[in-house]
């Protein structure tokens, strides 16, 4: 709300001066001393005030209430302009049609685009799993997306469900279409980065192949090899529904007291029965181990009831075979043997090398022996030579 210009506060006396100042270099200009000019501007605003029908204080009170709401209107217009810039500085932005950037503003998502986000989440798009502000999401491509956009299932989908929009013909369109996503805050486009960027610490070594830690970015472009992010987590009903199954099994364990006499009992005996099992199966594990040593020192070697118990194995695989003997240790000494075997076929290969060229003159071979050194020779026909008589 605009204040009145009474209440204003008056000029400050460098202001005053520069008035001066303005209005010496105006009447210097036409000739005149500053004098004679403010005696021509106030005839001209007793003539203004006289047409307008007002004293002349009244009109001049007039001038300066307008001016005063021009300066405020100019300054209000100046912050909405700075708050713009900073929310626009601070928020994602899309390209409009015209090239302009658009920033994107948080409210009720589109229903046409919801139906696209819908539709896509059930293609394959080949996403991956990445960290967007300590949280896990779905990442894909956009180049799947604008495919899946163009292809004949859109075009089924769209005569099923009226909600989602034509059928795009050209890749532009697809993108049009896919700004949708965006605009409504549905999928982001991200970027890679270091998470452990600008700290001193050392980075972990022990690090997930393939899992990207992105950020948003500013600029929500369309290009095919540009990732973007799921926002839209779809209906919720199984978390809702897990939730309520949770909630529900602890307000019947909480409520355990109200229960009926036959239920409690029937508890009461299941979970005597799960102790029993649990005790079963360390006696059972005391007992193998004591079996185990009494056979070690009574017979060659040790035997092992369900040997299989503590392994690496499904739980119908740990009490199969039911018992089995323990390895002998001379298995593994004659697995080392097994090397030894190797200089004796590289000493028969050499011989075997050693006797061919030995033989390569006369089968036609490529080497041949001159003088101690190996020399290359090709396929030369056999020469005859004449003998003279004598």
């Amino acid at each position: 709300m605009s204040t009145p210009p009474n209440s204003a506060p008056g000029p400050t006396p460098q202001q005053l001066a520069a008035m001066h100042q303005q209005v010496a270099l105006e009447a210097q200009k036409r000739g005149i001393t500053p004098q004679e000019l403010q005696a021509q501007q106030r005839k001209a605003l007793e003539e203004e005030a006289r047409k307008a029908g007002l004293p002349l204080n009244e009109y001049i009170n007039r001038i300066k209430q307008q001016a005063w709401q021009n300066h405020q209107r100019q300054q209000q217009i100046a912050q909405q302009q700075q708050a713009n810039g900073q929310v626009a500085q601070g928020q994602p932005q899309m390209k409009g049609g015209q090239g302009q950037q658009v920033p994107i503003q948080p409210g009720a998502p589109n229903p046409k685009a919801v139906a696209v986000a819908k539709w896509l989440r059930g293609q394959d798009l080949k996403t991956r799993t990445c960290i967007l502000n300590g949280q896990r999401k779905d990442m894909f491509k956009i180049k799947r997306a604008l495919r899946a956009l163009l292809s004949p299932a859109y075009v089924t989908a769209h005569k099923k469900n009226s909600l989602l929009p034509p059928p795009p013909t050209t890749q532009q369109a697809a993108a049009e279409l896919f700004k949708l996503l965006p605009l409504s805050l549905l999928a982001l486009r991200v970027s890679k980065i270091d998470p452990h960027a600008g700290h001193n610490h050392a980075k972990p070594q022990k690090r997930v192949k393939g899992l990207w830690t992105v950020k948003i970015e500013e600029q929500q472009d369309i290009s095919e090899d540009l990732h973007y992010v799921w926002l839209y987590e779809g209906p919720q009903w199984r978390m809702k529904l897990y939730a309520a199954g949770a909630l529900a099994a602890i307000m019947a364990v909480v409520m355990f007291p109200l229960w009926p006499m036959k239920l409690r009992l029937g508890v009461w005996y299941l979970s005597m029965g799960f102790l029993g099992l649990v005790g079963l199966f360390f006696l059972m594990s005391i007992f193998r181990l004591i079996l185990f040593c009494v056979t070690v020192v009574t017979l060659p070697r040790g035997l092992w009831l369900y040997p299989n118990l503590f392994e690496d194995v499904g739980f119908f695989d740990s009490f199969r075979p039911v018992w089995a003997w323990q390895e002998e240790k001379g298995k593994k000494g004659k697995k080392l043997k097994k090397p030894d075997s190797k200089p004796e076929k590289k000493r028969e290969r050499r011989k075997k090398g050693e006797a061919g060229t030995d033989s390569g003159t006369h089968k036609g071979g490529n080497a041949a022996l001159i003088g101690g050194e190996k020399v290359k020779t090709g396929h030369a026909k056999p020469k005859v030579e004449e003998v003279a008589d004598t």
